[in-house]
């Protein structure tokens, strides 16, 4: 390796790099939330129920769940710049796939497909950005690059949207494939291939223990139902939007980017919320969240209020992932300390399977009971996370207390 390769790690150069990861985590952020924007153009070619085209999201979130940590773990071994560049051949099969499928099982089939690229991508995706610069600068890189995937939560949904009612809901995923190929290409030229070497994966013996650690998986337990319930509402909000509040097909776009705002500033917020105090940060969050999903079952049949709730909703949706995140680290430094990118890849699973959930009972309550009762169904399923925090501070405070009087002597 000569001097300059060496020095890599360290140059201005790699924030070429950190853009390339960037623009790939952006992609992978619109298609995992476009999808709710083009739910009722799928609902009208298929000619399929509402819940049933939610599976585009559901399945979507089953398949980053299951399919990200199983692939991430059998590459363990292998270049993290090959399987970085493999896995966005896949994101890109996966949308042509979508794009062209001529029946609503193959449009699943690609989504599953960019799913599995997804959660492998987004579990090596952060290491790759911090090996990329010094220790001092890892925090700034991976702001950066996650920077991609904030910006895509705020304009997913409506270019979606927007899109889908200009040409049709197929050219967005075309759209998508279009920019998996200039990520695919930037990640082949910018990041320097020597420097990613192959990390030892933690035993299994190791990955035992932390699947098997009750604190790590009653917090776990907690994404799923505290994240995942804003998703009962939220993959249906484009037929909310329409059928209940009574906004234009053409205004939907608006609202879910203004929407998408909301959700951008709320992360923003939530990581500042939970530095010092993560638990009760996370209680208020949930609470106040619970509260306004439950008004909106009330405030939906009314334009001005029910758009109000709608922000609301949008600025509560992800403040918790920064917390949970953290704290989920936190516990496995504490614990297993040699699975924490494990953990990481972990919570990610929870949170899209929390999406899934969601999704699943969102569309189980639409076609039992109708899309005006999404709201309080999703407040049921949060106030489920409020219950579980309840416990989790428990267990905290006992397990700081026991060691307050161990220290004594």
């Amino acid at each position: 390796m000569s001097g300059h390769e060496r020095s890599l790690p360290k140059s201005k150069g790699n924030t070429f790099a950190l853009f390339a990861l960037a623009a790939t985590f952006f992609g992978v952020g619109v298609t995992e939330f476009i999808s709710v924007g083009v739910l009722p153009a799928v609902v009208k070619e298929f000619t399929i129920s509402t819940s049933t085209a939610g599976l585009i999201v559901s399945m979507y979130a089953l398949g980053v769940a299951v399919g990200g940590p199983i692939l991430t773990s059998l590459t363990a071994k292998i270049s993290r710049k090959k399987v970085l560049l493999s896995v966005m051949v896949l994101f890109i099969i996966g949308h042509i796939i979508t794009a062209i499928a001529p029946t609503f099982s193959i449009v699943l089939t690609g989504r599953i497909l960019s799913a599995f690229a997804h959660g492998v991508f987004f579990a090596i995706g952060s290491t790759v950005a911090a090996s990329l610069v010094p220790k001092n600068r890892q925090a700034s890189a991976i702001a950066f690059v996650f920077g991609g995937f904030t910006l895509a939560t705020a304009i997913g949904a409506p270019i979606g949207t927007y899109i889908s009612d200009i040409f049709g809901w197929r050219f967005p995923f075309y759209g998508i494939a279009f920019i998996g190929v200039i990520a695919l290409i930037l990640n082949a030229i910018a990041i320097p291939s020597q420097q990613l070497k192959t990390e030892i994966p933690p035993s299994y013996k190791d990955q035992l223990k932390l699947v098997r650690n009750g604190r790590i998986l009653l917090v776990l337990a907690v994404t799923v139902l505290g994240y995942g319930g804003t998703f009962v509402t939220f993959t249906y909000l484009s037929p909310i939007l329409q059928e209940i509040m009574g906004i234009a097909a053409k205004n939907v776009s608006i609202i879910l980017f203004i929407y998408g705002i909301a959700i951008a500033i709320g992360n923003a917020i939530g990581g500042r919320f939970g530095d010092r105090k993560p638990l009760k940060a996370l209680l208020y969050m949930f609470s106040v969240q619970a509260i306004i999903l439950l008004i909106f079952t009330f405030t939906a049949p009314f334009k001005v209020v029910g758009l109000i709730t709608v922000v609301a909703m949008g600025l509560l949706a992800f403040m918790s992932v920064p917390v949970l995140q953290s704290y989920v680290l936190t516990l496995a430094q504490r614990y297993v300390p040699s699975a924490v990118d494990v953990a990481s890849s972990l919570n990610i699973a929870s949170f899209n399977g929390g999406i899934a959930l969601g999704s699943y009972v969102g569309g189980l309550t639409t076609d039992i009971m109708g899309l005006n009762h999404t709201p309080w169904v999703a407040s049921i399923m949060v106030l489920l996370g409020v219950l579980l925090t309840f416990v989790t501070i428990g267990l905290e405070k006992k397990e700081v207390d026991i060691a307050c009087h161990s220290s004594i002597p």
